[in-house]
């Protein structure tokens, strides 16, 4: 069996032994998903507004591609990446708890120290892996408001959609076992957490998956009640489609939140349509 890293659900068929604890995994894997899409709030930093470009509408799909691709090429790739997730999510998760997430404060940015330090000392455990989980979805929130408030919204709904087809593709054609397994087995020193990827018991979602649904609930945030109702879509459809472990090892976990872009825009289309007449008449 091979477990992705930065992108996908492990393998670990729901028939397997211990299926019932893998599917509960599976299930609060992708209801985590879920809340990062909630969790956003409108910011749009005035600070970033001359960085504002399209061009940042590259760099989800690009990080597929560049991981399954820089880790199969350069073994220290993957070390390099879990030291950089190891850097990089505290402070990112602190900048959601203090800024960008809906009820944020800055005091509450303090509450990563003993998340992290759980996650430090129970390496390997639920608790450890929960905090671990906790930190990567909150980091993810920041990464996804940043993103969208340089980028403009059409080009981060078409980015959402190439990622997601990326990930199918690298899935699909088996790319992404090798780079996986190498980013999964890389162990920091002193036995600091493992956060380049979220792992709950035998289940794991990639940073790749929780990055996107932060950019769509950025792109969503400005409308509340459109932020929840994209977040039960994407739960619905993530447990819905985890049913597919039935089956498969392996499942691109980008994919429910591409489908939740889909059904948004196609109910805002019908909305459009079926307001025409009524403006007319």
């Amino acid at each position: 069996m091979n477990a992705p890293g930065l992108f996908g659900s492990i393998p670990a068929p729901l028939l397997a032994p211990g299926w019932g604890r893998f599917a509960g995994s599976i299930a609060l894997l992708s209801l985590t998903q879920a809340c990062v899409v909630a969790l956003p709030a409108p910011v749009a930093p005035a600070r970033l507004g001359r960085l504002r470009s399209g061009w940042w509408a590259l760099i989800p799909a690009a990080s597929v591609v560049a991981f399954v691709f820089g880790v199969r090429a350069l073994s220290s790739a993957a070390e390099g990446l879990t030291y950089l997730a190891l850097v990089a999510v505290p402070p990112l998760a602190a900048a959601a708890l203090g800024w960008f997430m809906r009820g944020a404060r800055p005091a509450l940015a303090l509450a990563v120290l003993p998340l992290f330090a759980l996650a430090w000392v129970s390496r390997g455990g639920v608790p450890g892996e929960v905090a671990g989980l906790v930190l990567d979805a909150l980091s993810c929130v920041t990464l996804g408001v940043l993103l969208v408030a340089v980028t403009p919204r059409i080009a981060v709904e078409i980015a959402i959609i190439v990622m997601a087809g990326s990930d199918v593709w690298v899935v699909v054609t088996n790319l992404l076992a090798t780079p996986n397994n190498a980013l999964n087995t890389v162990l920091p020193v002193a036995h600091l957490p493992q956060l380049q990827m979220e792992t709950l018991w035998r289940a794991t979602m990639g940073y790749g998956d929780l990055f996107v649904a932060g950019l769509l609930g950025a792109l969503l945030a400005r409308d509340r009640a459109l932020q929840l109702r994209g977040a039960a879509i994407a739960v619905a459809l993530g447990l819905a489609l985890d049913l597919l472990f039935l089956i498969v090892d392996e499942l691109p976990a980008t994919g429910p939140i591409a489908l939740t872009l889909i059904v948004l825009e196609l109910a805002a289309y019908r909305s459009r349509r079926a307001s025409v007449p009524s403006a007319v008449a």
